[in-house]
């Protein structure tokens, strides 16, 4: 008998000349394998198609990744996304999603769902940096830091500070947070810093000293400061319409880093260009595009889909999705499983 320690008999997606010997060899010699620590022979290698390279070095770790765009393929088994449509029907051979994000709306789960296919997100790691730039708009937009950087820029400031133009507070404020998940509890805890009352709603009232409880209307009237950190769904698509805008006092700051979709977009859009509101906006409802109304405001602060983007938070989110791919491949329970 031969005993080969360490490893285990390769899958047949191996099959190799040496492991062509060892079968060869099985008629006239039993072998047998002890294993002792995890090896590449323990896995069902997954080919893998990865929209972009992602960031950080557990990207590398993939042994079988190919970096392309989203065409239809019959031999790759897992997918790498950032919330991107995905057609199950271009990918016969399809096991796997693991979604870069920890939004899935765009995905199509249903029919994803529907063909047996795994789907994972990263949860957890991007709290803290959404919960920042919440705040970043938050003073930005509150503050007006933005139109006096134009205006420094533009050589637009002239005579003394005292004659500079007025913004309102953000210490002291009445904050609403609309959806009180991970990411909303993140920015409830930050409001403290700035003795800021804090109210929240979502479909279930939480037993949390982070804030007091309101119906969304109630909220949309009493705060100053209105933050969206709900999931997008079919119960949260156009969730702030004209109507509930409408409640939203003189002067209020609307801040969105969660789905544009969440919000009427023409309707925001008309209550900023009215001057009645102001906004920071970090999503919206047809990324790229950005309605042309908002570009020329100067009561609305822009930014491109930044919430998770510092290089900390994209490189733990490309850990998460590479664990996920590695876990499926060993047979283990995935990490982050959406479904």
């Amino acid at each position: 008998m031969i005993v080969v320690v360490g490893q285990r008999p390769p899958s047949k997606r191996y099959a190799s000349a040496a492991g062509a010997s060892v079968r060869a060899s099985r008629n006239a010699t039993s072998i047998a394998f002890i294993a002792t620590r995890f090896s590449a022979w323990d896995t069902d290698l997954l080919k893998v198609l990865a929209t972009r390279r992602y960031p950080g070095p557990a990207f590398d770790e993939l042994r079988d990744v190919e970096v392309a765009p989203l065409e239809a393929r019959d031999d790759v088994e897992a997918l790498i996304v950032a919330n991107e449509p995905v057609s199950p029907e271009w990918f016969p051979a399809l096991r796997l999603v693991a979604n870069f994000g920890v939004g899935y709306d765009r995905l199509g789960i249903d029919a994803l769902v529907a063909r047996g296919v795994a789907v994972t997100n990263t949860p957890g790691v991007l709290d803290a940096a959404t919960a920042d730039l919440t705040w970043a708009l938050i003073l930005a937009a509150r503050r007006r830091v933005v139109e006096g950087d134009r205006r420094v820029r533009a050589g637009e400031w002239r005579g003394s500070w005292a004659d500079g133009f007025l913004a309102e507070e953000v210490s002291g404020s009445t904050l609403g947070i609309v959806g009180l998940g991970r990411i909303g509890q993140a920015v409830a805890r930050r409001a403290a810093g700035f003795d800021a009352r804090v109210l929240y709603t979502q479909r279930r009232r939480s037993d949390t000293g982070l804030g007091e409880h309101r119906e969304l209307e109630e909220l949309l009237a009493e705060a100053d400061i209105v933050t969206i950190h709900a999931p997008l769904t079919g119960e949260t698509r156009a969730l702030l319409d004209a109507r509930r805008l409408a409640l939203l006092r003189d002067g209020a700051c609307l801040v969105n880093t969660a789905r544009g979709e969440i919000v009427d977009e023409q309707a925001l859009v008309r209550e900023l260009a009215s001057g009645r509101l102001r906004a920071g906006l970090d999503v919206f409802a047809h990324e790229p595009h950005v309605p042309t109304e908002l570009l020329a405001l100067q009561n609305v602060v822009l930014t491109p889909h930044l919430g998770s983007a510092t290089r900390q938070t994209r490189e733990a989110m490309t850990r998460i999705v590479v664990d996920n791919v590695l876990a499926f491949e060993r047979g283990e329970e995935l990490v982050t499983p959406v479904t």
